[in-house]
């Protein structure tokens, strides 16, 4: 096997975006309000008074846009007892008028795809369309979510034993929590909700304190299409109201997507609460290049889920492992895609690259493509010390590129393996110990009735996230055994039931 067998890309761009309304380029409305960002509890917004805020920037500028509240224990708790308070009333409404109001937000949310998308790019930084595809994901959630009477149908055996039927059914849990990360506000908080509030279930939502705007929108669109006050509430905050939603007697689930040690720390604290617990962390993803691939094709892979959504993703490709003399011929090509890379305010109609969320976050990473330097990796694209004319203090760096990169480099870490181009692929596929695997897919996100996840430390839990797994996460199983009064014999029975 010759050439080189390893490839990292630092994933710091976005991928080529233009906002077309017929043959017309069209300028998107950039998102500006201002003021601070509170909760949203029992169907109306709500002030914090917990005296703690943080600011939210537009990492576009480096400017501080609006700030965001920080809650208490006692807003936590307002929050649960607003949605414990709606249970009763929202699990008995027949699944069909759960549903309609669902389809309804289903309506409402596509009327509003570009507001609900010029907000993450305001607080995130991602390009306009690439905001906007996250949204179609979320709302593909909500349509899936809209079948719910058919999701929610239970198993009947008649004369199970003599004179007795047997059926199960699922029932919803009661009030859950959803803990969702920065890189996509609308998307993954609408890989659980949706699914939860069709179930039967009420819910709190403790967003991202970094782009936490959509979370309102989004729960003033629910109370709109007809929730009933307490079904859906958010609480902004940090570790503080983390902990108290999970500690709280009344949360009976807790789903959470984020790193691998946060993920670790929510799965045990909900544990030992008694919760019910679905946590996705992080993961290392490999796209695997064999030497009968299209190199063309491999290098459109590799500049899209490596570089897509400033790499701010969880399935963004982070290693490409080029198996023989492929690498010969795709990493000139890939070098010199990442440098012709177009960076600039994702609102901005020829930028490729958005900025990153905030400054801590581009310390880190650039101070990730030092390490890889330090650790022996051989830089072929160095994306830091970007400056984009009139930006000059947003948070931007470039694409970057790493080659010769050892399994033993921290820049490398756990293997865990994305897309697959080539012959072989179907054998790897059936064979390699992954939650999640792509054939010509370089980004390989199931659609809303398959299931999202990973294996290994990617995932806490014994489900994954949307689709059929999420309807079994968020109800509870019943078995019913009935006997009716002319069947059943005279006396005591002390011997157990059997089939006779």
């Amino acid at each position: 096997m010759g050439g080189r067998s390893l490839t990292t890309l630092v994933a710091l761009a976005n991928p080529p975006s233009l906002f077309l309304e017929g043959n017309n380029v069209k300028t998107p409305t950039a998102y500006t309000e201002g003021g601070q960002i509170g909760h949203y509890i029992n169907g109306s917004r709500v002030a914090s008074s917990s005296g703690r805020a943080q600011d939210v920037f537009n990492p576009a500028t480096g400017a501080a846009a609006r700030t965001v509240a920080l809650g208490s224990v006692d807003e936590a708790g307002a929050a649960v007892a607003a949605a414990a308070a709606a249970f009763p009333a929202w699990a008995d409404t027949p699944p069909i008028r759960r549903a309609r109001v669902m389809q309804r937000f289903l309506q409402l949310m596509n009327q509003n795809r570009d507001t609900l998308a010029a907000m993450i790019t305001a607080e995130h930084g991602k390009v306009f369309s690439d905001a906007q595809g996250e949204v179609s994901r979320g709302i593909d959630i909500i349509e899936f979510a809209c079948g719910i009477p058919q999701l929610l149908k239970g198993d009947y055996t008649d004369q199970v034993s003599t004179g007795m039927d047997n059926w199960t059914l699922r029932q919803p849990l009661g009030v859950v929590v959803g803990i969702t990360p920065f890189n996509f506000p609308c998307m993954v908080p609408c890989w659980m909700f949706p699914i939860a509030l069709a179930a039967g279930n009420t819910f709190v939502l403790k967003p991202s304190e970094r782009d936490p705007s959509a979370s309102l929108f989004m729960a003033e669109l629910l109370t709109e299409a007809g929730l009933p006050a307490g079904v859906f509430n958010v609480v902004q905050g940090d570790k503080v109201v983390v902990d108290a939603l999970i500690e709280h007697p009344e949360v009976k689930a807790v789903s959470f997507v984020g790193s691998t040690p946060i993920a670790q720390y929510i799965s045990e604290r909900s544990a030992h609460f008694g919760k019910r617990v679905q946590a996705l962390g992080g993961a290392k993803n490999h796209l695997v290049v064999m030497p009968d691939a299209d190199i063309e094709q491999a290098v459109d892979a590799l500049i899209g889920a490596g570089y897509g959504s400033a790499g701010e993703r969880c399935m963004a490709i982070s290693i490409a492992v080029l198996v023989g003399d492929v690498a010969d011929k795709i990493l000139p090509l890939l070098a010199e895609r990442v440098k012709a890379l177009v960076i600039g305010n994702g609102m901005n109609a020829e930028a490729e690259m958005g900025p990153i969320v905030t400054r801590q976050a581009l310390e880190r990473i650039e101070g990730y493509v030092g390490l890889g330097v330090e650790e022996g990796a051989t830089l072929v694209v160095d994306g830091r010390d970007c400056r984009v004319p009139g930006h000059e203090a947003g948070f931007f760096t470039g694409g970057t590129l790493f080659d010769n990169v050892t399994p033993a480099m921290r820049i490398y870490k756990e293997e865990i393996f994305g897309p697959v181009l080539g012959g072989v692929a179907r054998e790897f596929a059936r064979r390699i110990q992954v939650g999640m695997v792509g054939i010509n897919v370089p980004i390989p996100v199931p659609m809303a009735w398959h299931g999202f996840g990973g294996w290994k430390r990617s995932l806490f839990g014994d489900t994954h996230a949307y689709g059929e797994e999420g309807v079994r996460f968020y109800t509870k199983q019943k078995s019913v055994m009935q006997r009716w009064p002319d069947s059943i014999g005279k006396g005591a029975e002390f011997a157990m039931p059997t089939a006779k």
